[in-house]
């Protein structure tokens, strides 16, 4: 079932498979489309449970030009150990980075002696390498990527930034099963900021499981504002947000 809220296409699946096979192969018509267009293409990732189900049908499809995609990653954890599976490097080196072919994969180093120039750095990787794609989720307070409610800025100046995390969004991380308790989870990370993740031509945005109903349902139907930050994607020209039946049951 398909669903429009102001641009936004709202794609709701049986379960959390059928989502990720649908998106992903979604997801490969619109990469093959942009190759046809131009000789490389820039994708961002984001690194959550959610997104398992999706990745693991991506990278299966042998039809992917791997070779021509830049990959980068969306946000990190600043300061833990860089072997621990809970970092999202580890994470999407797991899912798919180790699997296939890219063109170049690009890591955001949350354990950088000198966080300011790896801010510079990876800025200037993302200024030359402009996203053509974003996969990405909504989190349970409905931040993208580690932009926080309140803390989100629609106008951000910056490419990427440090932030502090909500109680929330560190409670999620328990929730999902990646630390054991809340005292577990870091206080801060780097994350690219919502106006570099809107610039993409096309943003799939892959939302399964129950805990997040609540967030859906504000991200199509509250006021657009920093509030829930995930409002934002109404206003995104090519935006798909792909649901399940137990993230979509308050629509």
């Amino acid at each position: 079932m398909t669903t429009t809220y102001q641009n936004l296409n709202v794609i709701t699946l049986a379960n959390r498979q059928a989502l990720g096979a649908k998106a992903a192969a979604d997801a490969a018509v619109t990469i093959k489309k942009l190759l046809n267009e131009k000789e490389h293409i820039n994708i961002v990732f984001a690194a959550a449970p959610s997104q398992s189900a999706f990745l693991e049908s991506l990278k299966n499809d042998c039809s992917i030009a791997w070779e021509k995609i830049n990959a980068f990653h969306m946000d990190e954890y600043l300061g833990l150990p860089a072997n621990v599976p809970q970092s999202f490097a580890n994470f999407l080196k797991d899912a798919i980075f180790g699997h296939v072919n890219f063109r170049s994969v690009n890591y955001i180093d949350g354990n950088a002696a000198d966080v300011e120039q790896e801010r510079e750095r990876y800025a200037k990787l993302l200024n030359n390498n402009q996203p053509d794609i974003v996969f990405m989720g909504i989190g349970e307070n409905t931040h993208l990527a580690f932009n926080e409610p309140f803390q989100a800025d629609f106008k951000d100046p910056e490419i990427i930034k440090v932030v502090t995390l909500d109680p929330v969004c560190r409670q999620q991380q328990v929730n999902d099963g990646c630390f054991q308790k809340l005292d577990d989870v870091p206080l801060n990370a780097l994350t690219l900021t919502i106006p570099v993740l809107l610039n993409a031509k096309y943003i799939f945005c892959m939302v399964p499981g129950i805990n997040k109903a609540d967030a859906v349902a504000k991200t199509v139907n509250e006021p657009i504002s920093v509030k829930y930050p995930s409002t934002v994607l109404r206003e995104h020209p090519d935006a798909a947000l792909y649901l399940d039946t137990e993230s979509a049951s308050l629509l």
